[in-house]
């Protein structure tokens, strides 16, 4: 931020699921945890019918498909977060993958963008692939339940994103540089981020303005809500 005489700052913050198709399961039926997630991108997990699968979801009836992995094609902010979720928490991934806005995928198709994400899941019968909450929704997608790190399983709200925002280092000195994957709330979703807003050093009047302005239109309750499926970080 010093060499390119930025300022950011953190401003909304908005969660990722795991979108998927399997006919007759609806969302927040099933329930995924990060070994499940990690070893279905890893291409380890190749069926729905899966024990580890089973036994997470006892009251389920899984089918014996093989699983289509989908993944984005282009780098992103959303790969980075997801890839970074399953660096911390999966040692096979750690060693294997490791985190960023593009990766070598072990296995899976690509789509651009969330949209291409999205897309694929909706079409493609026994699929999974990770977008954010809103597209999830915006698309009609069926989503899955998470186990967080203290154990719980939740479900991706506005709450359940605020309480992993809680556990941000949002550090000036540090440019407000921070993950909130996987952070110990019992109530918190673990594929979290925060979005930046990015402002220029040079013109101070400009900046003073962009501030004002989004000082006032995150001040307006619309803004936490289920229209922008996303929440302040104050």
């Amino acid at each position: 931020m010093d060499k390119l005489k930025l300022y950011q700052w953190p401003q909304v913050i908005g969660g990722e699921v795991l979108a998927i198709h399997i006919p007759g399961i609806k969302s927040e039926q099933m329930v995924l945890d990060a070994d499940t997630v990690c070893h279905i991108y890893l291409g380890d997990i190749k069926y729905w019918d899966n024990p580890k699968l089973k036994k997470l979801n006892p009251n389920l009836k899984l089918p014996h498909k093989k699983i289509t992995v989908v993944h984005r094609s282009d780098g992103s902010g959303t790969t980075a977060v997801f890839t970074h979720y399953l660096d911390e928490v999966c040692p096979d991934w750690h060693k294997k993958v490791g985190f960023g806005k593009a990766v070598k995928w072990p296995v899976g198709i690509g789509g651009k963008g969330n949209e291409g994400v999205a897309n694929y899941v909706k079409r493609l019968r026994y699929s999974i692939g990770y977008v954010e909450y809103a597209y999830a929704l915006q698309n009609r997608l069926t989503y899955t339940l998470l186990v967080n790190p203290a154990g719980k399983v939740v479900k991706p709200t506005l709450d359940s994103f605020s309480a992993a925002g809680k556990y941000g280092d949002y550090d000036p000195k540090k440019h407000f540089y921070t993950w909130i994957t996987n952070t110990p709330g019992a109530d918190a979703w673990p594929i979290v981020a925060a979005t930046n807003i990015l402002v220029a050093r040079e013109k101070p009047q400009t900046a003073k303005k962009v501030t004002k302005f989004f000082n006032w239109a995150f001040s307006k309750k619309e803004m936490n809500s289920k229209k922008t499926r996303l929440c302040t970080t104050s």
